[in-house]
Order: structure tokens, then C-alpha cells, then sequence
């Protein structure tokens, strides 16, 4: 009988490991976005948003003010490239291609081309945790990818409850989790990058009606920024950007401690 009653406790403990958390969007502040800005990659570096945009001949990367949602600053990509994810690491963005298999670097603050890395495959969506990038392909693989040459370090592959979780889009690294847009889902889960396992989901269905997003594409681009402890999210072609905390049933913020995602 011992036996069987430890075994359930075993058990349950492991369910409990296993639950994926439900969080909620609370929206802070709605400012501008550009409409025909086909969003791909987002983050935020002393006080600025840096935007990736898509689409052959159409894609840019753009410095914006995050008071007005004014672009400050643009640089077209070159014709054969269609933009996707973007990262920072140290004083220089990385931004993706979708299918050329390069990755584009730029200086910062004021985006001058630096170079070009190579990759083989897709590029969606990029992170860099302080010391490597993490890079998503729109499967439900995260590829671990050097600061430097972008040389490939390992893989992991993402669960939902023990299932594979695809279409993994624009990617955030915040305090030891990645934040994952979902292709064609007004979702933004939280991942263990060392299990690969979904910690969290972010249930962000009410930004398009409150984006007023008719005719918008998909939610697409996560920014943190630490300062604030704020989340800046929008999507492809939506009329606004929103100023946002991730909070739980309660309406709180989850504890620093249980927002990296990452197990003990």
C-alpha cells in the first residue's frame, strides 16, 4: 500500500511539473504602428524598438520611438532577401532571411551594414540569450547558434504536454525563457530552452480587435524591455503596437523566479 501511495505522489508531482501555466495580456499603453509594416522580428535596446519587416522588395529595418511609434530611422534590404527574425548581440543586430540562407548584420545605433553569416534551411525567428542565438524555423525545432559565426551548436525540439509544438515564429529571450509568436495563432507561449518543453501560454486573442486590425495579418513580434518590465507585441500589418504585462488568473505578474520557464 506504501508502495502504491508513493507511486501516486510520484505521479502527481510529475503532472504538476508538466502543467503549462495560463497567462493573460494586460494591456499598459497602445501607440501607432506603421500598417504596412509586414512585422517579423522586434526588440528593444536603450529605449528604442528595432523592427525586422518581411516581404520581397518590401523588407526593412527600422528604428522606432517608442512614445510616438515613429520610424526614426529605416534601412531597405536589398531586393533578393526576405526579412525575418531579428536579435541583438553585443553592438550589432542580426537579422534572418526566409529562404537565402544569410543572415544580414547591422551596427548600432544607427543600423550600418556590417556583414553577412550563413545558415542552411528556413529562418523565422531569432533570439540571443547573452550568450548564444536561438533561432526558430517555423517547425518545432530551436536551433542554438554561435554569437560570432552562427555556427550551428545543438538543437532542441518543443512540447506542448509532451506533444511536438510547431510553427514556433518571432522569437524573445527573457531571463533564461524564450517567448514564441505561433504562425497563425493569437498566442505567445514560454519555453524551457534546456527541456524544450512549453512552460506557459499567453492568451493575446483580444490585441486584434483592440488593435482595430481588419484586414491584418498575423500577431507577430515580442520586445522586453527591462527597464520597464514590459512587453511590447504586435503583428504583421496592424495598425497598433501595445505596451503589455503577461499576468496570471489573478492578475498578477508571475515572481521573477517563476517567469524564466527554465526547471530546476
Amino acid at each position: 500500500m506504501l508502495g502504491r501511495v508513493s507511486a501516486l505522489c510520484v505521479l502527481g508531482m510529475a503532472f504538476h511539473a508538466a502543467a503549462v501555466e495560463s497567462l493573460a495580456v494586460r494591456v499598459h499603453r497602445t501607440f501607432p504602428h506603421d500598417p504596412s509594416a509586414f512585422t517579423q522580428g522586434l526588440l528593444w535596446w536603450q529605449g528604442k524598438l528595432y523592427e525586422s519587416t518581411g516581404r520581397r522588395g518590401k523588407s526593412e529595418l527600422r528604428r522606432i520611438d517608442p512614445d510616438t511609434g515613429t520610424v526614426e530611422h529605416r534601412v531597405r534590404i536589398p531586393v533578393l532577401f526576405f526579412g525575418e527574425g531579428l536579435a541583438r548581440a553585443g553592438q550589432r543586430l542580426v537579422m534572418l532571411t526566409w529562404k537565402a540562407n544569410q543572415a544580414l548584420e547591422f551596427g548600432l545605433p544607427d543600423l550600418p551594414r556590417l556583414g553577412t553569416l550563413s545558415y542552411r534551411g528556413e529562418g523565422w525567428g531569432l533570439c540571443h540569450d547573452g550568450d548564444r542565438f536561438i533561432m526558430s524555423d517555423g517547425s518545432e525545432v530551436l536551433s542554438f547558434r554561435d554569437s560570432e559565426s552562427f555556427a550551428l551548436l545543438g538543437r532542441i525540439s518543443v512540447t506542448f504536454e509532451g506533444s511536438p509544438f510547431a510553427n514556433l515564429n518571432e522569437l524573445e529571450c527573457v531571463h533564461g525563457a524564450v517567448y514564441a509568436n505561433v504562425f497563425q495563432r493569437d498566442i505567445i507561449v514560454r519555453i524551457d530552452p534546456v527541456t524544450g518543453r512549453v512552460t506557459a501560454r499567453v492568451d493575446a486573442t483580444g490585441l486584434r480587435v483592440a488593435a482595430q486590425a481588419e484586414g491584418a495579418d498575423v500577431l507577430n513580434g515580442i520586445a522586453y524591455a527591462p527597464e520597464l518590465d514590459r512587453f511590447f507585441v504586435t503583428g504583421k500589418l496592424w495598425p497598433a503596437m501595445f505596451e503589455v504585462a503577461f499576468v496570471d488568473e489573478s492578475g498578477q505578474t508571475p515572481p521573477m523566479d517563476q517567469r524564466t520557464g527554465v526547471e530546476d
